[in-house]
């Protein structure tokens, strides 16, 4: 599917190219793996653009994008873009402001968040240590039915607002020093409240005008619903096989769309798979190695 040329990865960061605890050289039996650097070298190598697709704040973006030699990243799941050093936001006009603050300040003033935690008590909470100190959305962790909370946010007076589920967590129930998190589900996602027209897609499509980009020159990777909704721009989206293992309701519906792949392998051994498999595709089926 993909173009004479692969021009773009666009890649998503935890539970993708980053192994378990967020080590990009942790293998998903707990070893030791350079496949997710591999895959990196081989892009820089081929001239091909990676760029970091993460729900990460910008900050943290922006060190990962430089450690992988990239110049343009999308953080907080699409809401800012940054190409070679200049940002744009895609939040429909919901940017920080001297009077109003932070867009995760405006959306704390909102009441939205408090409305969705008071609905789904027990079943929803901040995402800490990571909800801290971000800069746009919120980071929630839990169970919840997402078309209904989002139903509750519009007719509560925020459709500018959405929930957004952003995969499984590996632990499911249990916190970042072994606490447990004390919630009654039976699988722990990461949740951003957002605002509504963000998304990693949106992001991703930006880029690729502002670059000059085909969709058929670009591939996506990630791991979570809302990482294959990337498959909408590029030629295929590669679903790394601990994202489909996590959630067996994402592995049907990747069965079923077109431009998605569920890869072999998981976390930076399937990013890997992915670009090796697209550069070969490319070279007429010839074997490409490093």
């Amino acid at each position: 599917m993909v173009g004479a040329v692969l021009a773009a990865l666009y890649v998503d960061l935890d539970g993708t190219l980053l192994g378990p605890g967020g080590s990009l050289l942790a293998a998903a039996d707990g070893g030791v793996s350079l496949l997710g650097v591999r895959a990196v070298e081989a892009c820089l190598r081929a001239g091909v653009e990676v760029v970091v697709v993460t729900g990460r704040r910008q900050a943290s973006a922006f060190e990962d994008a430089r450690l992988l030699g990239g110049r343009a990243y999308i953080f907080e799941l699409g809401c800012g873009l940054v190409l070679d050093a200049e940002l744009e936001w895609l939040t429909d006009g919901l940017e920080p402001s001297a009077t109003a603050g932070s867009i995760y300040e405006q959306i704390e003033a909102s009441g939205a968040p408090e409305l969705l935690l008071d609905r789904y008590a027990g079943a929803l909470q901040y995402h800490t240590p990571w909800s801290e100190g971000r800069e746009v959305s919120h980071l929630l962790r839990g169970q919840v039915d997402v078309p209904e909370a989002n139903a509750l946010l519009a007719g509560a007076g925020h459709p500018h607002l959405r929930l957004v589920d952003n995969g499984v967590l590996a632990a499911h129930g249990v916190n970042v020093d072994g606490s447990v998190l004390g919630l009654s589900v039976d699988r722990v996602h990461a949740y951003h409240l957002m605002p509504a027209g963000a998304s990693k897609a949106r992001a991703v499509a930006r880029h690729m005008q502002n670059r000059g980009y085909a969709p058929a020159d670009c591939i996506a990777v990630g791991d979570s619903r809302e990482d294959m909704e990337m498959a909408a721009v590029v030629s295929r989206f590669w679903l790394v096989a601990n994202g489909a293992q996590r959630d067996p309701s994402l592995g049907a519906d990747a069965a079923r769309h077109p431009r998605v792949r569920v890869c072999e392998e998981s976390y930076g051994a399937a990013v890997y798979e992915a670009v090796l498999s697209t550069l070969a595709q490319q070279r007429g089926g010839a074997t490409v190695s490093l």
